[in-house]
């Protein structure tokens, strides 16, 4: 099996796990306490997604020059319960602001430091290796800080939106 394939057959057993749960502060505490940086799952999952990186798959189309692409490994599909898996790679000097976008049903972050204090800013602040968990509905500009790092997120029936504004309601 190719490290693509392996990172989302690692993924498909947390995502039942998490299916039935609503992103927001209340699963992101979990998840940090649950599968933070020393669990198994988030090494392997960190692993697999550096190897993308190395290998070209994972987050391999510019957005913003060389220092903020992303890719989708995975659509939604009724093997994933109709979530989706997207790499980002952000590169921060010192501070980078990524496009605004809104989650209409949320989304989970696993964050992957790529350089040693790289941070992403999620709604219980700014997080290195760990998760964050953009509750249903949120807005804003993905953040890093300190370097460079891949959040491998996972996004309800791949729902994310690039077309709304700052300050729109």
């Amino acid at each position: 099996m190719d490290s693509r394939q392996a990172l989302v057959e690692r993924s498909i057993p947390f995502l039942r796990e998490v299916g039935n749960r609503t992103a927001g502060r209340e699963l992101e505490a979990w998840l940090n306490s649950t599968y933070g940086p020393e669990s198994e799952l988030h090494a392997e999952l960190s692993a697999l997604v550096r190897q993308g990186l190395e290998e070209g798959w994972a987050a391999n189309v510019e957005i913003d020059g060389p220092n903020y692409r992303r890719s989708v490994i995975e659509p939604p599909s009724e093997r994933t319960g109709y979530v989706s898996i997207t790499a980002v790679y952000m590169n921060s000097v010192p501070v980078y602001r990524g496009q605004f976008h809104q989650h209409p049903y949320g989304e989970i972050n696993l964050v992957v430091p790529i350089d040693t204090g790289a941070e992403l800013l999620g709604p219980l602040g700014w997080q290195g290796a760990g998760w964050t968990a953009p509750a249903p509905g949120s807005k804003h500009y993905p953040e890093v800080r300190g370097g460079a790092l891949v959040a491998l997120f996972y996004l309800s029936a791949g729902r994310i939106s690039y077309d709304v504004r700052p300050g729109a309601t």
